[in-house]
């Protein structure tokens, strides 16, 4: 996205990750507690905006939203602003 908008315009990344996933290392044996944290992950419900952009007309943004849609492992829909409200 930030490639095809260049100096275009801003882009909001929406979510964080904040909900830490732990992992015991590998060949330990059962029991001793959890586990360190691992890796940190973001929890993605249904109908959550993920990305926003700050531009004003919409043929450039729709474009680059549809193209970071093909990198993400689930189904997106595009959202405009006045459908939004």
């Amino acid at each position: 996205m930030t490639r095809f908008v260049k100096r275009g315009g801003k882009i909001w990344i929406r979510v964080f990750p904040d909900k830490p996933v732990t992992k015991k290392p590998a060949e330990t044996r059962m029991g001793k507690g959890k586990g360190a944290p691992d890796h940190w992950v973001a929890v993605v419900r249904p109908g959550k905006i993920l990305f926003g952009d700050g531009r004003r007309r919409a043929g450039g943004s729709t474009e680059a939203m549809r193209l970071a849609s093909h990198k993400l492992p689930l189904r997106t829909t595009l959202v405009k602003r006045d459908m939004a409200h």
